[in-house]
C-alpha cells in the first residue's frame, strides 16, 4: 500500500495518528452496523419463506374452490359477478425501524369485504372464492412489503460492507504506512541531531584544550 504524499513533520505525524484512530473506531463501528444488518437481512429472509410457504398454501386453497364456482356457477354469471365487484384499496409509504436505521417499505390497507351481487343466484362457493382470495392478497401485500425491506436492507449491507472494505484494505493501512514512514524520519534526524550535536561538543572542547 503507498503512503500518501505529505511532509514528514511533527504536525502531520500527529494527524495521521488521529486519522489513524479515527479510521479504526470508524471500521469497528461499521462492521458493528453491518453484523446487526446482517443479522436482521437474515431474519427478514426467514420471514419471507415463510410468507411464501403461507401463500403456496393459501394458493392451493384458493384455486379448487375457484375452480367449483366456475363449474357450479358457470364463466357467464362469475363475469356479471366480477363486473359487479368492486374494492378501492389505500397504498402508502411507511417507514420502519431495523437495527436502529430506518428504511422505507409500503402499507397496504385492505377494504372490508362487502356484497356487490344479490344472493339470489349465487352460490356458496362464490363467497367462499371471495374469502379465499382475499386471504391470498392479504397475504401478497404483506409478501410486497417485506420484500421491499428486504431489497433496501440488502442494498444497505452493501454499502456498509463497502466501507468496510475501504477502511480494512486501504485507508487504515495507507495511514499506518504514512505514520511509519514520518516516526523513520523523523528518528533518522534526531538521530542526526544528536549526531552533529556531539561533534560540535568535541570541537568545542578540543578548542578549548588547544588554549
Amino acid at each position: 500500500m503507498a503512503k500518501l504524499n505529505i511532509a514528514p513533520t511533527k504536525s502531520n505525524l500527529l494527524s495521521m495518528k488521529e486519522q489513524l484512530s479515527v479510521s479504526k473506531n470508524g471500521y469497528d463501528l461499521l462492521e458493528e452496523k453491518r453484523e446487526i444488518l446482517v443479522r436482521e437481512l437474515m431474519h427478514m429472509v426467514e420471514r419471507v419463506k415463510l410468507l411464501e410457504r403461507d401463500i403456496d398454501k393459501k394458493i392451493n386453497e384458493a384455486y379448487p374452490v375457484l375452480k367449483r364456482m366456475l363449474m357450479s356457477d358457470g364463466s357467464d354469471q362469475i363475469e356479471r359477478i366480477s363486473h359487479a365487484i368492486h374494492y378501492d384499496f389505500n397504498i402508502a409509504e411507511k417507514r420502519v425501524i431495523i437495527g436502529g436505521m430506518p428504511f422505507s417499505s409500503i402499507d397496504v390497507e385492505l377494504p372490508k369485504k362487502e356484497l356487490f351481487y344479490s344472493l339470489i343466484g349465487t352460490y356458496a362457493n362464490t363467497d367462499e372464492t371471495i374469502v379465499k382470495f382475499f386471504e391470498l392478497l392479504s397475504l401478497l401485500t404483506q409478501m410486497a412489503s417485506i420484500r421491499t425491506i428486504v431489497w433496501r436492507l440488502a442494498e444497505e449491507v452493501k454499502k456498509t460492507q463497502r466501507r468496510v472494505n475501504a477502511l480494512d484494505k486501504m485507508i487504515i493501512p495507507q495511514a499506518e504506512e504514512t505514520k511509519l514512514y514520518i516516526e523513520g524520519v523523523l528518528e533518522e534526524r534526531e538521530r542526526e541531531n544528536v549526531f552533529v550535536l556531539k561533534a560540535l561538543k568535541k570541537r568545542s572542547v578540543r578548542k578549548e584544550v588547544e588554549k
